[in-house]
């Protein structure tokens, strides 16, 4: 890790860790106001906390899982796009992997959701772009996946995932997180998508 070539994802990262722990301690109402609550969002107008709720994790196994992907990544997607672009693709994905689930819920006053996931999703997809010969892990394969199967095997888990809604997870917010990831990255670098096809084929 680079401070020097990273800046901008190695404070995102540790700003998430310090306020996620802060709130699961239990010492301030923090969980509460900045979770992602579409009613607030839509009857009260609080946009922000498209934002926010990235900032909070439901438990440490959320966070810390989610923070491994996040190291792994977001260090090296931003030593190669720059800290400019990097904040757009995690913030862009952050605010957008959502747009479904508000829809779906806006009139639930009572769901809640958490977790910087979507934006994870993104950081993920934005990087195979710049690295698709790289080989990744997926549950319960053994060895590593090349990139772009794992993309594609990623979305499609996370598509039906979303459709059977067997556990409290997000997929929905996985899958559309990622795919903004990917298109933001194509709209800011362009070049990205030749680079790809290159190495690739």
């Amino acid at each position: 890790m680079d401070i020097a070539t990273s800046p901008a994802s190695i404070i995102v990262f540790l700003v998430t860790i310090a306020i996620s722990l802060y709130a699961m301690s239990g010492r301030s109402n923090i969980y509460d106001s900045w979770a992602l609550s579409p009613w607030r969002l839509v009857h009260e107008n609080k946009w922000y906390l498209t934002i926010t709720k990235g900032f909070i994790h439901a438990d440490f196994m959320h966070l810390i899982f989610n923070m491994l992907t996040y190291y792994f990544f977001a260090f090296r997607l931003e030593s190669i796009v720059g800290s400019a672009s990097f904040l757009i693709i995690y913030f862009a994905s952050l605010v957008l992997s959502d747009i479904s689930t508000i829809i779906k819920n806006k009139d639930n006053s009572g769901y809640r959701a958490v977790g910087a996931s979507g934006a994870i999703a993104g950081v993920l997809f934005s990087y195979i772009l710049f690295d698709p010969t790289s080989k990744m892990m997926m549950f319960p394969f053994p060895i590593g996946i090349p990139s772009p199967i794992f993309a594609l095997l990623y979305l499609a888990y996370c598509y039906f995932a979303s459709k059977r809604s067997m556990d409290e997870i997000n997929h929905e917010a996985h899958l559309w997180g990622a795919l903004t990831g990917l298109l933001v990255t194509i709209i800011l670098i362009p070049q990205s998508v030749e680079y790809f096809i290159e190495k690739v084929f």
